[in-house]
This record gives C-alpha cells, sequence and structure tokens, in this order.
C-alpha cells in the first residue's frame, strides 16, 4: 500500500514539472525536425499575419489541452500498456507544441494568456476519464483528436494561401492525430455519450473563440 502511496506521489510530482516545462515558453523540445523548416517563409501582409498569428495560436492552445489531458490520462490509468500508450501520445504532442511555438514566434505573436487555466481543466478532465476506466479514458483520446483532426483541416482551409510554413505544421499534425485516434479504437476506446461529445465540441468552440484573441 506504502508502495502504491509513494508511486502515485512520485507521479503527482512529475505531472507537477511536466505542467511547469508545458507553460514556459522556450522549454518544449521537439524530437523530430519541424516540418515548416523546408518550406519558403512567404510576406504576409499585417491581417494575413494577425489572422495565422491566431489560427496558430488556437493550435498552441490545444496542444498544451492535449499534454494535459494524456498526462491526466496517465496518472490515472489503471493497466501498464494504456498508461505507455498516453506517456507517448504526450511525447508526440510535445513536438506539435514546440513547432507551434516556433511559428508563434515567427509570426511576431505569444501563445494564449488563458492556457494555464485550459491545461488545468483538461487534467482534470484525463485524470477523471482515467478513473472512470481504461476504456471510457481511450474513449476521450479517440473523440478528443477526431474533433482535432476536423478543426485541423477547418484551419488548413482558412489560413492564407501563402503561408507554406504553417500548413506544413498543421499538415503532420493532421496526420499525427489521426493516428493517435486509430491507436485509441484499436485498444478499446468506448463510445461516449452524445451528451459528452456535444460538451467537448461546446469547451472546444469556448477554447478557439477565446484563443484566438487572447
Amino acid at each position: 500500500m506504502q508502495h502504491n502511496q509513494n508511486n502515485f506521489l512520485d507521479n503527482l510530482i512529475g505531472n507537477f514539472d511536466q505542467a511547469l516545462r508545458t507553460l514556459s515558453p522556450g522549454t518544449a523540445s521537439a524530437r523530430r525536425p519541424n516540418p515548416a523548416d523546408s518550406s519558403k517563409e512567404n510576406d504576409l501582409d499585417q491581417s494575413e499575419l494577425k489572422h495565422s498569428a491566431g489560427l496558430m495560436r488556437i493550435n498552441h492552445t490545444g496542444e498544451i489541452c492535449a499534454q494535459a489531458l494524456y498526462q491526466g490520462q496517465a496518472l490515472t490509468a489503471k493497466l501498464p500498456d494504456v498508461r505507455e500508450k498516453m506517456t507517448l501520445a504526450a511525447d508526440e504532442e510535445t513536438d506539435h507544441l514546440s513547432w507551434c511555438e516556433d511559428r508563434l514566434s515567427e509570426l511576431n505573436d505569444r501563445p494564449s494568456l488563458l492556457n494555464p487555466v485550459w491545461y488545468a481543466m483538461s487534467f482534470g478532465i484525463g485524470a477523471t476519464a482515467g478513473l472512470l476506466g481504461d476504456k471510457w479514458s481511450l474513449g476521450f483520446v479517440a473523440e478528443t483528436e477526431h474533433q482535432v483532426c476536423e478543426h485541423l483541416n477547418e484551419h488548413l482551409q482558412k489560413l492564407p494561401e501563402q503561408d507554406k510554413k504553417s500548413k506544413a505544421i498543421l499538415e503532420q499534425m493532421l496526420i499525427d492525430e489521426g493516428q493517435h485516434a486509430t491507436m485509441a479504437k484499436q485498444a478499446g476506446a468506448a463510445n461516449l455519450p452524445q451528451v459528452v461529445k456535444k460538451s467537448m465540441t461546446l469547451m472546444s468552440m469556448v477554447m478557439k473563440q477565446t484563443a484566438y484573441r487572447l
């Protein structure tokens, strides 16, 4: 019993450290090359710069939420293999976080001021989902990634045509998020009730509207 308590405390401390690193600009380190590195920077006027930055700020906040969701789920997941899948997914989301942060810097803009709030909320959702059981935890992953893929496709259409660098990042993110959704389904994800899916969509809409400006 004491051993389990110590492990939980160690994991909690580790998650707090992860939260600080996730929320501190410049600390996220990608393992893979930035997809935008091979794209040429095109001239954007002030309106296009502001619009691209707003969209990339939304995506950066989305990655903050993804980190928190996966860390919360890994903390409370029952089965070791599910916990490992959550940790691996969180590592891949770190690449996305770093790429979006780099792009925001190139666009002379900053991350959302409300990121700590979104991190805390997402961590709570992830931890709660993990407590409900692994199939529900995986269900949250599958539905989250499904909704993320939808908004990435939407952003690819909304970005200025000449913003090739932002598009290169989002295209790779779309591939990765689709793989995360498939992983969750193959691992036994439960199909969430419609009311939960709609609540997640509503929360996502609020996040996107606030992050675009703040």
